[in-house]
């Protein structure tokens, strides 16, 4: 009896609630260390956002305006590191700790203080990286890619860098682990894999990526440290090394870290159309295995960003083959999303909106993929403003949209108000307005020649360059919307219902909105998973 009055005691102090900075600090409850993600990822957006503006304010015309070109090298690469590794991977972090537990029926996260770890590191790994700014040579301006030689050339920032990086690998493989251990240890008795949420599954997919393949970045950079300090020869080729080894390395970590960045994104829209199309999404099992598919492939297809190093004929025609057969499972994907929406109760509140832009949107950046994928064609694109404009379509109206997708879709059961709506609905035509603008115009300069990665250029391609400048600026005080809006529902939002939009369905629509600190002390009934897990 004592024994029990003891731990009943241990979990009421246990329970309480923290006030003030300790709350932050040592918090170990998934909805803290989710806000103070999201909230990290959003400062880091800023950050890199402002950084892009600086290389596109240089672009507006040719000649040099505004900065030198070391420092616009730094600007490139800055962007990058920052965008990759500080804003869109710790939001997807941030959203993962928010809503896994929730949609499992998980009290918590099953490590809550190496979730606290993991959130800890980030802040000063980029203490480390931005620090560069201020120290002899600059910032790093060898491209985020890091290649030697160019990188090895680096003043005492590469050090910086690299160890930079590290703390951001240690962050994502411990966050990794977290996630791989709450989905297959904490799900509510009943829930089996295939009724889990296409967030939960997609992310859990992710994981075992991130383990995979954060350590393979490890080494790498490891590799480039002991080149530039301790006499090895792995990538000099005056020691016998050869840069292209690294390029191999990288890539086999950099393929796999583009589908660490979109599949949590094909989580969010398979939450989203469903629920605005007022219909269960479409072909659920088929959306996992495509979801593993392309986890798989993802492992298979990293020599398609090196076609022009000199590979050899067969290993471009696997390379080139392979990255074809990826199309494959994402659009399953995609005629999934649309098969959901044919015939739906359809609604376009600002969530759905994201939704449908990243459909569109991330369909453009999925084909001029395929266009980089054809190796003879590759070597008219490779290294040109057609690959800048690729990739940003695939991250920006793909991966960013959906994290904006999600805090609007979400943000009413996090804290128990409802956001101005005809303010997001205005924030989402902006975005997808000069989003366009911006990057539309980076794929015919491209095809006419356009070098990635300089501060001046020819005079023919001014007008598009000036298009893309005005897309940009317009893009990036566009986004200063969504804290604003968030702000204000905080402060005078009208409450929200438990169940914040009609064909929401999931676990974490049974509970009260705001949502309790301990999400499921009482893990959820049979009725209650089988009421939330309609597919």
């Amino acid at each position: 009896m004592a024994t029990h009055t003891h731990t009943a005691a241990a979990h009421d102090d246990h329970d309480h609630k923290p006030h003030g900075w300790r709350r932050w600090v040592f918090s170990t409850n998934h909805k803290d260390i989710g806000t103070m993600y999201l909230v990290f990822a959003c400062t880091m957006f800023f950050v890199g956002g402002t950084m892009a503006l600086i290389v596109r304010a240089e672009l507006f015309q040719p000649g040099l305006q505004f900065v030198d070109p070391q420092f616009f090298n730094s600007m490139t690469s800055m962007h990058a590191l920052v965008m990759i590794f500080g804003a869109i991977m710790p939001a997807w972090v941030g959203l993962a700790n928010w809503l896994i537990p929730m949609q499992i029926g998980a009290p918590d996260m099953a490590l809550p203080r190496l979730n606290n770890l993991s959130f800890w590191i980030l802040p000063f790994a980029f203490m480390l990286l931005l620090g560069t700014l201020f120290v002899p040579g600059g910032a790093p301006a060898g491209g985020w890619t890091m290649y030697p030689p160019l990188a090895l050339q680096a003043g005492d920032s590469f050090p910086m860098m690299i160890f930079a990086v590290h703390l951001m690998g240690i962050s994502s493989v411990l966050g990794a682990i977290n996630v791989v251990v709450t989905v297959m240890n904490m799900r509510a008795p009943g829930l089996n894999l295939l009724r889990m949420p296409l967030f939960v599954w997609t992310w859990l997919i992710t994981a075992y990526l991130l383990v995979a393949v954060m350590p393979v970045l490890a080494g790498a950079v490891t590799m480039l440290l002991t080149d530039h300090y301790f006499g090895t020869s792995f990538f000099a080729a005056s020691g016998g090394g050869d840069p292209v080894m690294f390029q191999h390395i990288f890539w086999f970590f950099g393929h796999p870290e583009v589908y660490i960045m979109i599949l949590p994104a094909f989580g969010v829209v398979s939450e989203i159309i469903p629920a605005f199309s007022r219909k269960p999404l479409f072909g659920y099992e088929s959306m996992v295995y495509a979801t593993a598919a392309i986890g798989f492939l993802s492992f298979i297809v990293w020599a398609h960003h090196m076609f022009t190093v000199g590979m050899p004929l067969a290993g471009q025609l696997f390379f080139m083959l392979a990255t074809m057969l990826i199309s494959v499972p994402t659009g399953v994907k995609i005629f999934n999303w649309c098969a959901t929406m044919t015939k739906g109760s359809l609604s376009f509140e600002p969530p759905m909106l994201f939704a449908i832009a990243f459909l569109f949107l991330f369909t453009i950046g999925g084909f001029s993929g395929l266009m980089l994928a054809i190796v003879p064609a590759d070597f008219q694109y490779q290294d040109s403003y057609f690959v800048v404009a690729h990739f940003h379509y695939v991250l920006v109206p793909g991966s960013l949209f959906a994290i904006i997708g999600a805090v609007y879709y979400w943000l009413p059961k996090w804290v128990g108000r409802m956001y101005d709506q005809k303010l997001a609905t205005v924030h989402f035509w902006l975005s997808a307005i000069f989003v366009n603008v911006l990057f539309f115009p980076q794929h015919f300069l491209g095809l006419a020649g356009m070098p990635r990665r300089i501060p001046d250029y020819a005079t023919q391609f001014a007008d598009w360059n000036m298009v893309s400048s005005i897309g940009a600026f317009g893009f990036g005080f566009s986004q200063l919307l969504l804290p604003f809006i968030i702000i204000k529902c905080l402060r005078s939002g009208a409450p929200a219902p438990a169940r914040a939009w009609d064909g929401a369905h999931g676990l974490e629509w049974e509970l009260p909105s705001p949502a309790p600190f301990h999400s499921w002390e009482v893990p959820p009934s049979a009725a209650v998973i089988e009421r939330g897990a309609e597919h």
